[in-house]
């Protein structure tokens, strides 16, 4: 993989220009955006398309007043330092990414440089913030869930499957997510009568030895939180959670619309979106220091009744009533 690499396709939008010339770097913004994930993923061209979109709406566009820096990590986390340090070395006047330990990387590299998030969970407690009503630093951008939500997939999980009595927590060894999300699963599961089964993984090769032991022993669920490496291992997952039968919550909305169980959250696409109007605040002046992060302005349930009825399982009416959308 080229260490340059800016996206070829945008849902079937022009690509951002590779170059530009003598008077257009002269009178333009650099833009520098590094994404924990996969380049060529439609999922990652989707998210950035509508983040370009929007920049495009707000008049910034790409060889006119704008230029482009893109890097993917591949979602590996040994990448996020290297990637971090070229794209601060550019000397951007922003910089976009996700994730925390992206955000940690980006940190590191720069407390002057201003950077814009989505896909960050804890933003204070992390240390990229000093609060969510003022962050008092050069980032600011996106809340994406806060571990109270932890309680929601639960009940959920309870809900449409009141046989379970434990559940499969599964994310990255030493990830952000997974040590954030963990500690309030295991305090909320007794309440309902559900055990929490950590499933520390690494790779796609843990996952599917970790799954398939769990599956040894009946009446298991699984609950797997925003994790880049699970992401990465989206078909891997529905794959063994539908040969094994496991009841599972998500929370990306593309595991369900690919055949996973059910799904609550935020949507990315819409995240990328509205980061854009933060860039364009930033771009035209305003301090990310003074720009609060913003919360989340709305969360969607998405059933798959077609999983549901191989998984054997009778959705009750009260969470089909709640349902944003039903996949039948």
């Amino acid at each position: 993989m080229r260490r340059r690499q800016f996206i070829v396709a945008l849902g079937g939008a022009a690509a951002w220009p590779l170059t530009a010339s003598a008077q257009e770097r002269s009178e333009s913004r650099l833009l520098a955006i590094l994404l924990h994930g996969s380049r060529g993923d439609p999922l990652w061209e989707r998210r950035l398309a509508s983040f370009r979109e929007e920049l495009d709406r707000l008049g910034w566009v790409a060889g006119r007043n704008l230029r482009v820096e893109l890097r993917y990590t591949g979602g590996e986390y040994d990448r996020l330092p290297q990637l971090a340090h070229e794209l601060v070395s550019l000397k951007p006047d922003l910089i976009f990414s996700n994730t925390t330990p992206a955000i940690k990387a980006l940190q590191h590299e720069t407390a002057s440089i201003p950077i814009v998030f989505v896909e960050v969970s804890d933003p204070v407690n992390a240390g990229l913030v000093a609060s969510l009503p003022r962050p008092a630093s050069n980032i600011t951008g996106l809340l994406f869930y806060e571990n109270s939500i932890v309680g929601k997939w639960l009940g959920m999980l309870k809900e449409i499957a009141p046989f379970l009595t434990r559940i499969a927590f599964v994310g990255t060894q030493n990830g952000f997510p997974y040590g954030y999300f963990l500690p309030t699963a295991k305090m909320i599961a007794p309440s309902i009568g559900l055990e929490i089964v950590p499933l520390p993984i690494t790779s796609g090769e843990d996952i599917k030895r970790s799954i398939e032991t769990f599956a040894r022993d009946p009446n298991g669920g699984l609950l797997s939180p925003n994790d880049t490496t699970v992401e990465e291992n989206r078909d891997l997952i529905l794959t063994l959670a539908a040969r094994y039968r496991i009841p599972a919550i998500y929370a990306f909305r593309d595991f369900v619309t690919a055949g996973g169980l059910m799904y609550y959250g935020t949507d990315l696409v819409t995240h990328f979106r509205r980061a854009a109007s933060y860039v364009d605040r930033v771009l035209r002046g305003v301090n990310p220091a003074d720009l609060p992060v913003e919360a989340p302005r709305k969360y969607e349930t998405v059933l798959n009744l077609k999983t549901a009825e191989a998984l054997g399982l009778q959705v009750p009416p009260s969470l089909l009533g709640r349902a944003d959308e039903v996949i039948e």
